[in-house]
């Protein structure tokens, strides 16, 4: 396809031109867009370093110590465990899309059965899952600087805010670079406690076996203490979408890439729970060794147990590494829970107000609603948070995972991932509805309407719903609402590489980041397709047309 364009055609002017944060694709991170090829020039090792950065959170050790706890050893551990293979399983098929198809969670969402408005409530669960961790972590970095340096919360908070923003608003170029270079201290401070006790004190790992918890639980299994702790410790499932949001950025995999390429899928989307998991245990034990000496409230905030541990192989300056270590920590965990939050606010908002001034304008909103949480003291009420968060988190995923191993393989849905306005109805009921359905009666059930036992598995009862919803409506829509026209630009044999001049915006794009608009009368990239307004979706009824510019192979 070689037009030719005329001189009036090469001078006109764009018809919309982006705010310049929002133009400068090194801090916009494409992130209400398909990663483009040319843009993935990180290895495979890189992404996945980069991405398993972003689990050096401490909120970790409060988690498990909360519920080892409250539940006991037996019940506290297993319920650990039990959510990590829910994670695990999960997170598998929706790495390996975001990996593959180049996009994050949202746009993934929108193409899994949510449809293109649906996806939004999503992007939502989604910003609040980053707001929520965001303070539960700049929390415990206001508890290192009161204990190291003697400031007040309040302005510890803000100082951890400030803090991350400097590599948040600059993209998976800093973030990257500030994620390789504090991994060596990261590593070498989470092992050090753990390597003193076992040094020092290696009975009391046995000690810790047989611990009750502080509530009387006892140190026997209990199913209802099993399940709440797998309800809080479940809260983590969307963790995956912010592993996701690094893992789009991964090299297209070919057969001389293919071993490292899954290795890194694998160990940077959901492997990322086999450490969690550890160190939710690891900081649970913690938690059991400071107690008699620091009491409970403060046996839960990571920083008092840590430097009860380093204490005797460090001396005078054991508070200096501990809050060190807890810095280091938290600026690597919420740099990606502002990044990501970032994108998930974008992405609504775009769709919403039909408005785009940047990404890095949703940092500073991401950043603000967390220090506001902070400052109401949310780190006091972590249980009742989790808890309650992972029913809606659990319904989203399952239902996202539920259309990628059964729907597709199956053939009741698209085998790709379309994420563009153009080609989407607003709302997928099989998506949308699973979700809608399987949130409603898990929350039904944590307040307890069915019995006790439900309500201590609610998120499981979520999860169950979602996944079986999917495939029965999907299979009762006979999956008319996945697609509301085919997309004819993704045909067989496409070069995907090759790209398009946006007739609105006038840059290039990549095919999968472009479609076919009945307004312009030819391409149109995927976010000036959101941003429009005044289209009223005339591309669903009246299309498909020719792209009509010449594609250009990129190098």
């Amino acid at each position: 396809m070689t037009e030719t364009l005329s001189s009036a055609e090469e001078s006109a002017p764009p018809k919309r031109r982006y705010a310049p944060l929002a133009a400068n694709e090194n801090r916009e991170d494409y992130s209400l867009r398909f990663a483009a090829h040319s843009f993935r020039k990180w290895s495979p090792f890189v992404v996945a370093t980069t991405a398993l950065g972003g689990i050096a959170y401490l909120a970790d050790f409060a988690i498990g110590a909360s519920i080892v706890l409250s539940y006991g050893f037996t019940s506290g551990v297993l319920a650990i465990l039990a959510a990590a293979v829910v994670i695990f399983v999960t997170g598998v098929p929706i790495a390996a899309a975001c990996a593959k198809s180049g996009v994050d969670m949202d746009l993934l969402t929108r193409g899994a059965g949510f449809g293109y408005f649906g996806s939004t409530l999503t992007s939502l669960v989604y910003a609040s899952f980053t707001v929520i961790f965001f303070s539960l972590e700049g929390s415990i970095m206001g508890q290192a600087f009161e204990l190291a340096l003697g400031i007040p919360l309040p302005v510890g908070y803000l100082l951890a805010t400030l803090i991350v923003l400097p590599f948040a608003l600059y993209g998976m170029g800093a973030v990257a670079k500030m994620q390789t270079w504090t991994q060596p201290l990261w590593i070498a401070g989470l092992v050090l406690p753990f390597v003193v006790v076992l040094v020092r004190e290696p009975g009391k790992f046995a000690e810790f076996a047989h611990f009750g918890g502080t509530e009387g639980a006892g140190s026997g299994f209990s199913a209802i203490g099993f399940g709440l702790g797998m309800g809080v410790a479940l809260s983590l499932i969307g963790q995956i979408g912010e592993q996701a949001d690094y893992l789009r950025f991964m090299p297209e995999k070919t057969a001389e890439n293919k071993r490292s390429w899954w290795a890194a899928v694998l160990a940077a989307g959901p492997g990322w729970v086999i450490l969690g998991a550890a160190k939710q245990i690891g900081g649970a034990l913690l938690a059991f060794l400071a107690l008699g000496v620091v009491g409970k409230t403060h046996a839960l905030e990571p920083i008092a147990p840590y430097l009860e541990a380093v204490k005797p192989a460090l001396g005078p300056v054991a508070l200096t590494f501990a809050a060190l270590f807890v810095v280091v920590s938290q600026i690597k965990i919420n740099t990606t829970n502002a990044y990501s939050g970032s994108l998930s606010f974008a992405n609504f908002f775009s769709r919403v107000l039909h408005k785009h001034p940047g990404r890095v304008w949703y940092v500073l909103v991401n950043c603000g609603i967390a220090l506001a949480l902070m400052e109401f003291g949310a780190f006091g009420f972590l249980n009742k948070i989790l808890g309650f968060y992972s029913n809606v988190a659990i319904a989203w995923i399952g239902a996202v995972c539920a259309d990628l191993v059964i729907a597709k393989p199956l053939g009741l849905s698209p085998r790709y991932i379309e994420f563009k306005r153009a080609y989407l109805h607003k709302i997928n009921p099989v998506g949308f509805g699973s979700m809608l359905v399987a949130s409603a009666v898990s929350i039904v059930a944590y307040f307890g309407a069915f019995g006790p036992f439900l309500a201590a598995f609610s998120p499981l009862l979520a999860l169950v719903i979602a996944i079986v919803l999917v495939p029965t409506l999907a299979v009762a829509t006979k999956g008319k609402y996945y697609l509301a026209r085919e997309n004819t630009v993704m045909t067989a044999g496409a070069d995907l590489r090759a790209t398009h001049t946006c007739s609105v915006c006038g840059d290039p794009y990549e095919l999968p980041d472009v479609a076919d608009c009945a307004k312009q009368d030819g391409p149109i990239c995927s976010l000036c397709c959101t941003l429009d307004s005044t289209c009223h979706d005339v591309c669903q009824t009246t299309g498909p047309v020719s792209l009509g510019l010449p594609a250009v192979r990129t190098p």
